[in-house]
């Protein structure tokens, strides 16, 4: 039998929001293309908070719902309480998720919810204007930061949200992956299809990170970000699993 490559049932057929080269696109169409395999669009419902991650609703072809900006946990905790039997994930950026919504997506984890988050590490807060984002490397620049971050000007330190998530006692999954090559963009398909399948097995809590670019804000050529990505912030946030305890849970 022939294999034919369609165009996933799950994305629409919106011409994308987003900037040339930028791998949000890439996460969402593997993300509807997970839901198209596990035959779940009709039982999906995906939260989205506010930054470019909520651009995902001219593009997701689920049940959506926007949170207020870093309130998807919360969202994400009451629909999948209402509803267990459905498949829930929050998609969420780094200034949304580690900045305002750091509260709310380290007690979502720490209570050890039945959903899953995606969460897009692109090191900068992207749609509203390249400002330094708590994900942001040290000298990387930014519109609030022109000279690079600096620690001695208590600009702080990248915040590293898949090691902090692994150190609580109830998430059952955590790994970070990569979108800068199609060998990476397979792996990340693969975890987040297994952070899934746990939330449908009843598991528990799973949180994918997606080491991402941002070629507007970083003032970059999306083939310039490619190598800047494999350079520094593959070398600040390194891809891999954080914890795996799937097994061991019943």
């Amino acid at each position: 039998m022939e294999k034919v490559y369609e165009r996933s049932q799950t994305l629409k057929k919106n011409p994308t929001g987003y900037c040339p080269g930028c791998f949000h696109g890439v996460a969402m169409k593997i993300i509807c293309e997970i839901i198209d395999e596990m035959k779940m669009q009709d039982n999906t419902t995906t939260v989205l908070p506010i930054g470019c991650s909520s651009m995902g609703c001219f593009t997701i072809d689920t049940d959506m719902v926007i949170a207020l900006h870093g309130r998807a946990p919360a969202v994400a905790t009451g629909i999948k309480r209402c509803s267990p039997e459905r498949l829930v994930y929050a998609y969420q950026g780094d200034g949304d998720l580690a900045a305002i919504g750091f509260s709310e997506i380290m007690y979502a984890a720490n209570r050890g919810e039945n959903f899953t988050v995606i969460f897009v590490n692109n090191s900068i807060y992207g749609m509203t204007g390249g400002q330094m984002a708590p994900t942001t490397l040290v000298g990387q620049k930014a519109t609030t930061s022109q000279k690079g971050r600096n620690p001695e000007n208590k600009e702080g330190y990248p915040m590293h949200m898949s090691e902090l998530i692994s150190q609580l006692k109830a998430p059952v999954y955590v790994e970070r992956c990569a979108l800068n090559s199609p060998q990476n963009i397979l792996k990340a398909k693969k975890a987040i299809k297994k952070g899934f399948e746990i939330q449908l097995s009843g598991k528990g809590f799973s949180f994918i990170e997606l080491l991402s670019n941002c070629p507007t804000n970083w003032g970059m050529s999306p083939e310039e970000t490619l190598k800047w990505m494999e350079e520094n912030t593959m070398k600040e946030f390194p891809i891999g699993v954080y914890k795996d305890i799937s097994e061991e849970v019943k």
